[in-house]
């Protein structure tokens, strides 16, 4: 069973004050699981998470993940802004994008960000308007289909970022004549991965790429960056990844393959986001209209404006009534919000105990791609983010948006004096 962040007497005594709906994060379980996946990773001199930016960015939470010893993982000029204004520093920010603006490579420069580039024709086009840094990386797509055992987890040649092999090599020989002094390569080829193998094989993919890059090219890579893909368990059924388990079999290849070619000095990093936070938010709704046609629906006060994977992806999310955790699942729901889009539903005949109106709902494993992919449709304003704390208090870490805020962008003057 998946356990709810709030009792039902604690959301109904936060909902006096933030009403529904709202986000809570549990501080306690983000830090004791962030410590314990460095510590699996600890055998490697100079490993670094960069938290990925977008999977959450509320200050308050990268502010924890930093204390932790957490970097960061931008991809957009407000990402850095926002990093830069927190106190993320030079190596504690990893800047990888595509399509990437001009004035974002500058201002990435600008912070000492490692820079990750996304194609061949990046190197001139940052060496123009930023120049190259001493320390550079390319993020490499191997093309084919990318292998667990006999399961096949990604068709790269479908994805638009990186650099094919051929790319790889000219790249790394004309960052070298640029100036370039230390080099990293970065690949990412499964999302949200629930088989342990997928970081060993990822690691053992690129480490046999360095060494082919020393050996024929002689060019010595510096550091890998794994990105993200490790997954959360959404479903109760599905099991929890064994970090330990991954970090050790990474530390197997390294030694295998690495070591043998004298890279045994070579660090790693990650850019996780999803099984950083994802686990430990929590939407909390209220049920606030019941419907029986073809159909019975259970109306709740959030909405795909709140939490957007169910619409976009079919995506499962565990749903619990607070106060009926033990109450047997009688009765087959569709759970909807109140947008004008037959895909606003955060779940479909989902076997739900006997809900009221007043009710209230957690829907779990919303810390990451949560609130941050939150939007504006049919008027809709984002709820609130708020925080349990160790101590147990609660935060409130963003306010709800207004009306105010909605319209802040538009100049009504100007449109009602033309």
């Amino acid at each position: 069973m998946k356990k709810p962040i709030l009792t039902l007497e604690q959301a109904r005594d936060i909902s006096k004050i933030y009403p529904t709906p709202f986000y809570i994060y549990d501080e306690k379980a983000i830090r004791a699981n962030i410590r314990e996946y460095l510590d699996a990773w600890s055998w490697n001199k100079g490993f670094k998470e960069y938290f990925a930016v977008k999977a959450n960015p509320n200050p308050v939470l990268l502010k924890i993940l930093r204390e932790e010893g957490c970097g960061v993982d931008c991809s957009s000029y407000t990402e850095l802004l926002l990093s830069d204004a927190l106190g993320f520093k030079n190596g504690e920010i990893f800047f990888s994008s595509n399509n990437t603006p001009a004035s974002e490579f500058v201002f990435a420069k600008r912070l000492g960000a490692r820079i990750n580039l996304d194609d061949f024709t990046h190197i001139d086009f940052l060496n123009d308007c930023a120049g190259i840094p001493k320390e550079i990386c390319l993020r490499f797509n191997p093309g084919n289909n990318f292998k667990i055992s006999t399961a096949i987890m990604d068709n790269p040649e479908d994805a638009k970022y990186g650099l094919t092999f051929e790319q790889l090599i000219e790249g790394f020989k004309l960052l070298k004549r640029k100036g370039a002094e230390r080099f990293g390569i970065h690949s990412f080829l499964a999302s949200n991965c629930l088989d342990e193998n997928y970081y060993p094989s990822l690691a053992r993919l690129l480490f046999k790429v360095a060494v082919e890059l020393k050996e024929s090219f002689d060019i010595e890579i510096s550091f890998f960056n794994l990105s993200g893909g490790i997954g959360i368990p959404y479903r109760p059924s599905d099991k929890r990844v064994d970090v330990y388990k991954v970090a050790s079999n990474v530390k197997k290849a390294y030694e295998e393959i690495l070591v043998p070619a004298g890279l045994g000095g070579v660090s790693l990093c990650t850019e996780l986001g999803r099984y950083v936070a994802g686990p430990y938010g929590q939407l909390v709704t209220t049920a606030v209209h019941k419907k029986d046609i073809y159909k019975s629906y259970i109306g709740v006060d959030a909405c795909a404006v709140n939490l957007m994977r169910p619409a976009m992806y079919r995506a499962y999310h565990h749903i619990t009534v607070l106060g009926k955790e033990d109450a047997p699942a009688t009765r087959l729901y569709d759970v909807v919000g109140s947008l004008c889009e037959n895909n606003d539903k955060f779940a479909i005949d989902r076997m739900l105990p006997e809900i009221s109106t007043g009710d209230i709902l957690t829907i779990h494993d919303a810390g990451a791609h949560g609130y941050a992919m939150g939007y504006n449709y049919n008027g809709k304003l984002k709820c609130a983010e708020l925080l349990l704390k160790e101590d147990g208090s609660v935060e409130l870490i963003r306010r709800r948006e207004t009306p105010a805020d909605y319209f802040a962008t538009v100049d009504f003057l100007k449109i009602f004096n033309e």
